[in-house]
């Protein structure tokens, strides 16, 4: 078992969350293969994007629904400067998953994060748990308060 799927559960079992993580048969690198493998709607895929502030540098989390994609302009409001995409090094070192597999939990270090208010809308969503092939199923009132998410308007629907 990977170190970043190892991490993603124990942060589930720590906090108290029962569910099971799901090993797909097929890679779920993008939103539209996790909710075909979950055999879910696209929205209720827990998107993880990583972005960069652009004065500091600090590493941001933004939670996206499946088909929405993250409005930089309205992120770096709630941000408080200017965004870029983190690079694949950033992303390894601060959250210690690599992209395609990046959760919403377990970071290696506290990250702000920001959680699309789409994904309220849903019993029930999934977010990666830290490789291209697992994933877990969570209440998103659930993943607000492991994930210390701020539930936000920073969303656009994807083009």
């Amino acid at each position: 078992m990977s170190k970043s799927l190892k991490r993603v559960q124990a942060a589930l079992t720590g906090a108290g969350v029962a569910t099971e993580v799901l090993e797909m048969s097929s890679e779920t690198r993008t939103a539209q293969q996790a909710a075909d493998a979950a055999d879910c709607a696209l929205d209720q895929i827990a998107k993880s994007i990583i972005v960069a502030g652009a004065d500091t540098g600090a590493i941001y989390l933004f939670i996206t629904a499946g088909g929405n994609q993250v409005n930089m302009t309205r992120a770096a409001a709630l941000a408080g400067e200017p965004l870029d995409r983190a690079d694949a090094q950033a992303v390894r070192s601060h959250t210690g998953f690599a992209i395609g597999g990046v959760a919403p939990i377990g970071h290696l270090s506290p990250v702000r994060t920001f959680m699309d208010h789409r994904l309220m809308d849903f019993p029930k969503i999934y977010g990666a748990a830290g490789t291209p092939r697992h994933i877990f199923g969570i209440s998103p009132n659930k993943l607000v308060e492991i994930s210390n998410s701020q539930i936000s308007d920073f969303a656009s629907l994807k083009k």
